[in-house]
């Protein structure tokens, strides 16, 4: 609601980052047992927190003085990633397991709102030939949302998915890439118990014509199941927009170099989402590159 009246808010911004890379000081070629081990790994931990809270007339510089339950905040962002990489250097092979906590708090118009986020996730990849790769991808983690003046809103997911990537590559003119996704989220029975399962199927394939033209096409196809009703708050995070049931999505794109720093765009997507109608979008566009 727009309004003349004004509060002073005090901004505290803090975050660090800290790599650790024992390759740096392990530099003999001739490692053995735990040293050569180490040499290979690479930690990285990282925090981020932001905050904007009510002025009470004196300076504040601790970012840690509220916490999200704390009456004076306004708002309230805080961010932790950790990462531990195994032979991350390797042009063959390497693993990611990484961790992403999140915890925010808004005061909206109609009052707070909260969301929390925890996500483990691994990436192993492994090239096998100059033209084969094979990437996997898993998530076990959870996602939440909490509007104490909206109870039908609020949801507390968890959720775990597990997607393998093969990719296929002749030179600079051509790649293809497959993937099948499995992916089940499910809602906390205090705030619904919804349950959904997904399987998908992914293709995506781009042609480069001589220097200045190139196509791309990309399909999708996910089924899904779900065991409640699909038009509320929760059933759009888990479904991803899509409807229970076939869903259909692939698209076109055609780009062409027209100058040296001038390229035009034509796009197509289409989409049919559970027992929707079909969808056809179509957009076209030039960039101008400096």
């Amino acid at each position: 609601t727009p309004t003349n009246e004004f509060l002073k808010a005090n901004y505290i911004t803090f975050n660090y980052r800290f790599d650790i890379s024992p390759r740096s000081v392990l530099t003999s070629p001739d490692l053995k047992g735990i040293k050569k081990f180490l040499s290979k790994l690479n930690i990285v931990t990282s925090f981020q927190t932001t905050k904007k809270s009510i002025s009470k007339g004196s300076f504040e510089f601790s970012p840690f003085k509220y916490g999200v339950n704390d009456t004076a905040l306004i708002i309230v962002n805080t961010a932790i990633v950790n990462t531990i990489s195994f032979n991350r250097l390797s042009s063959k092979w390497g693993v990611d397991f990484s961790n992403f906590r999140r915890n925010g708090k808004s005061l909206l118009t109609y009052g707070y709102e909260s969301v929390k986020s925890n996500d483990w996730t691994m990436k192993w990849r492994w090239n096998i030939s100059r033209t084969i790769s094979f990437t996997l991808n898993s998530k076990k983690g959870l996602n939440a949302l909490y509007t104490p003046q909206f109870a039908n809103r609020n949801y507390e997911l968890s959720l775990y998915n597990i997607e393998p990537f093969l990719v296929f590559i002749k030179g600079t003119k051509f790649r293809l890439v497959t993937s099948y996704k499995f992916e089940t989220k499910k809602n906390l029975p205090l705030y619904g118990n919804e349950k959904s399962t997904s399987n998908s199927v992914y293709v995506e394939s781009k042609y480069n014509i001589l220097q200045n033209s190139s196509i791309t096409g990309r399909f999708t196809f996910n089924n899904i199941s779900y065991n409640s009703v699909a038009n509320t708050t929760v059933s759009y995070i888990m479904l991803d927009g899509l409807l229970p049931g076939k869903n259909f999505l692939w698209s076109l794109t055609l780009s062409k170099r027209l100058l040296n720093n001038l390229e035009l765009n034509f796009q197509y997507d289409g989409r049919k989402a559970g027992s929707a109608r079909t969808v056809h979008i179509g957009r076209a566009g030039i960039t101008a590159l400096f």
